[in-house]
């Protein structure tokens, strides 16, 4: 290897934090960071819990992987201004494995999937993932929102099932019809005020906290009022007011083997949630990520995570434009949005049981609304070769799951490809 080639693979795997110092880093950037990571931890506070528990985990574990999870991918990250946490694209795959090996189960795939993420990153697979063709991450992202939208129908209702909630959307959509003589119109209610004031505060007032006042508004609301939904307090009794202290998973080969399957899917699509927020934070800065030293920190914050008892960490897109948006400049902020939500916590964990339940599903519904690309699912829409492999894509992961569904969709495209090159046509056509 020449000198030239050593040098290029050690800066790959150098840190952002490590260059924000060498370029220099003064207490005027500390502040603008500061600004920026309290922003980002405001609305990161009701997302994370919101996220954990549509994911069928308690809200606390949403919390501890954006503390854990948000400061490691900031302060060992390849990209300047990427924010980690829990991620609603995670929602459908933490719940499956959730139901289906319980949480030391979860906690044993997040930590092995952790280990996965580093070791792409140290094979340098970053610059593949970012090859997936874009109409299947467009297919997959807007199947997911389905999903996500259908996970939170139960309580923007306000529905009482007779029994547990299918997991899979045709099931769970019969078990909902089924429920529809309980509706309760509070609910409803409360988290259309939610996702109005929230869309209303981004709309005239973007540098507002939208998104928490009205959560905040919605849980004064419903205790003045004796509102009858459900809250954080009545179905978790609460959050803790603390942090735990660090455990390793609970290991057995014969659990191991149970959960690689799910740990290869939250491999895979942690590797490319994160990438691609990355590679939307160089859009918005003029900035280049170093993609394997991304997959690396992702991995490692997602080993941290589980040993807190954490779930799934991956870089979230909104999140990290939000720090963008605040002014931030350097990993720095990244690591105090973690510090910041750790303070609020320790501090205000017990005002967190007056949440009601439907006030973080309108929350959920604005997020999966927001993580449906419209404007790139009409464009793709108009040629049929990307239709192909978007529908392909959307269908199966909806009808399946979210491996299947980026299988499908690559499957098509490959096939394509193969049938332009043979009929003597450029793919590009």
């Amino acid at each position: 290897m020449t000198d030239a080639a050593r040098a290029a693979t050690v800066d790959s795997y150098k840190p952002k934090l490590a260059s924000t110092f060498a370029e220099g880093y003064g207490l005027a950037d500390l502040r603008k960071d500061a600004m920026a990571g309290l922003t980002v931890a405001v609305v990161a506070l009701p997302l994370s819990m919101a996220i954990a528990m549509a994911s069928g985990v308690p809200p606390e574990r949403g919390l501890y992987t954006a503390v854990i999870g948000g400061f490691l991918v900031s302060a060992l990250g390849g990209s300047r201004f990427q924010i980690g946490g829990p991620a609603g694209a995670f929602i459908v795959l933490v719940a499956a494995t959730v139901a289906k090996f319980g949480i030391e189960g979860l906690i044993l795939t997040v930590f092995l999937s952790g280990l996965m993420l580093t070791l792409l990153g140290l094979f340098r697979v970053g610059s593949l993932v970012r090859k997936i063709p874009h109409a299947v991450t467009v297919g997959f992202t807007a199947g997911i929102a389905v999903i996500i939208f259908a996970s939170q129908l139960k309580d923007l209702l306000g529905l009482k099932l007779a029994g547990p909630e299918p997991g899979e959307l045709g099931p769970k959509l019969v078990a909902l019809a089924g429920a529809l003589p309980t509706f309760n119109a509070a609910a409803l209610g409360l988290a259309a005020g939610v996702a109005a004031i929230t869309l209303a505060v981004k709309r005239w007032r973007p540098t507002w906290p939208g998104m928490l006042a009205a959560v905040a508004g919605a849980a004064a609301v419903t205790a003045l009022a004796g509102l009858p939904v459900e809250t954080i307090g009545s179905r978790f009794g609460g959050i803790p007011q603390g942090f735990p202290m660090p455990k390793a998973p609970e290991f057995s080969w014969a659990l191991l083997v149970a959960v690689l399957p799910a740990a290869l899917s939250f491999t895979v699509l942690g590797a490319i949630e994160s990438l691609l927020s990355a590679v939307v934070a160089d859009g918005m800065t003029g900035r280049r990520h170093r993609s394997n030293m991304e997959l690396v920190a992702q991995g490692i914050a997602n080993m941290g995570s589980a040993l807190f008892g954490g779930v799934s960490v991956t870089g979230t897109i909104a999140r990290t434009a939000t720090n963008i948006r605040a002014g931030a400049r350097s990993p720095i902020a990244g690591m105090l949005h973690a510090v910041f939500l750790l303070a609020f916590m320790l501090l205000a964990a017990p005002l967190a049981s007056y949440v009601p339940l439907p006030a973080l599903a309108g929350v959920l519904a604005l997020v999966a609304w927001n993580m449906a690309e419209k404007g790139e699912l009409v464009r793709l829409m108009r040629g049929w070769r990307t239709a192909a492999v978007l529908v392909a894509t959307f269908g199966v992961t909806v009808a399946h799951d979210l491996m299947a569904g980026i299988f499908a969709g690559c499957a098509v495209a490959a096939l394509i490809y193969g049938w332009d090159r043979m009929m003597g046509r450029s793919p590009d056509n």
